[in-house]
């Protein structure tokens, strides 16, 4: 209610500002050419009495004739101002219309009927939110169905052979890392995340972060995008064994900007933005929405450029013979050897030099770059991971 008659205090003081020098009547104005020389005139008379000039009787009747022209024209004056006073239903017709355009626009614009949110209140509905949100089982049975996938005949026979010989073997790790693979292809998310879960059960203390990353992976894909309770005990034991797991921070970030924390969103996102590869799945996801958070929480972000092939460069080698696609990834990896040597750059685009020698078969120039990445990073944990990471994937690194 407070909120209302604030609105109908300011729009009754802007209407009444603006009707003020609309409503001031017009003053009269002593510049009127005729009435000036009629009073010029009367003085006339009066000076060519006085010097005798003129006759008593003359100057009585050309005193009478000067009053009569002076009377018609102040009513004249007079008529004239009447006439442009302004009309006393304008400032209501101003009110009216002002409070008119105000409603619409709060119509429109606003959020009606939205009660008022301290700060203290947004924060306690937020966790109140996370903290009874639907459960994994739940978001799956109110996820959209999938497109339907179009296999062969023999696939989806062997496929659901496959669903009734895995649950005889319980223990058989190989079934049922086949099964979670053909669920997917399959694009039943639910059922590949059911059997990803059985992998992580038979593997016990074994089971390796990647395991439960790609089951975290299913099951919010299985939720229709949505981060349950489960999956959210699932990624922060990811965070427990790798706190620097994109995947995970990702998924977090989700969760926060899910219910009503993008400002929390935006800094795990932006943590993997500025670090990870634009490529990645998880990374590309939080660029995608990273915008949108921080307009949300009411932050100035502005994305990362950033670094690499553009479409157009990619559609060009898709044209090329292998020797010329070889060719032109030696130019691009060439390149981005130039730009370190000179600008520097993170941990990722030297990771991904290193990666980009592996590919090109050139161990030695790999290891000369893990190695002098390993000197401009050796005191960043998190830089030295992602480098190390890199160099066993070009096979340089020597554990």
């Amino acid at each position: 209610m407070i909120f209302w008659i604030v609105c109908a205090v300011l729009t009754l003081a802007v209407a009444l500002i603006m009707a003020a020098p609309l409503l001031r009547p017009k003053p009269a104005s002593s510049d009127n050419p005729d009435i000036a020389i009629d009073r010029a005139q009367l003085d006339e008379i009066d000076r060519d009495l006085a010097r005798e000039v003129l006759a008593p009787d003359e100057a009585e009747r050309a005193r009478a004739e000067v009053a009569r022209r002076l009377i018609a024209a102040d009513r004249a004056a007079s008529a004239d101002i009447g006439a442009s006073a302004p009309s006393r239903m304008l400032p209501v017709v101003l009110t009216a219309a002002l409070l008119a355009m105000a409603l619409g626009l709060y119509w429109q614009f606003g959020a009606p009927g939205y009660p008022d949110l301290p700060l203290s209140a947004r924060l306690a509905a937020s966790a109140e939110m996370r903290e009874n949100r639907p459960g994994q089982e739940a978001l799956e049975a109110a996820a959209p169905a999938p497109p339907a996938v179009e296999v062969p005949d023999e696939y989806r026979a062997a496929v659901e052979q496959l669903r009734a010989i895995a649950p005889t073997r319980p223990d058989d790790l190989e079934v049922w890392r086949m099964l979670a693979r053909h669920e997917v292809e399959m694009r039943d998310y639910a059922a590949a995340a059911t059997a990803q879960a059985q992998i992580i059960a038979i593997r016990g203390d074994a089971a390796e972060v990647s395991d439960l990353q790609r089951l975290l992976d299913l099951q919010v894909v299985a939720a229709g995008g949505w981060v349950s309770p489960e999956a959210e005990a699932l990624l922060r034991d990811i965070l427990e064994r790798a706190p620097g797991n994109i995947a995970a921070r990702y998924y977090l970030g989700l969760l926060y900007n899910q219910t009503d924390r993008p400002d929390l969103a935006l800094r795990f996102w932006s943590e993997i933005i500025e670090e990870g590869d634009p490529q990645n799945f998880h990374v590309a996801n939080a660029r995608a929405q990273a915008s949108d958070a921080a307009f949300r929480a009411g932050v100035d972000y502005a994305l990362p450029e950033t670094r690499g092939p553009s479409f157009a460069d990619m559609d060009a080698a898709s044209e090329l013979s292998a020797e010329e696609q070889q060719e032109m990834i030696g130019g691009m990896v060439a390149g981005l050897a130039n730009r370190l040597a000179t600008e520097g750059g993170s941990a990722q685009d030297w990771a991904r030099l290193i990666r980009a020698y592996g590919v090109l078969g050139d161990t030695d120039a790999a290891s000369t770059v893990w190695a002098e990445a390993q000197q401009v990073f050796v005191g960043s944990m998190r830089g030295m991971e992602i480098l190390t990471n890199a160099a066993r994937d070009a096979g340089v690194l020597q554990e």
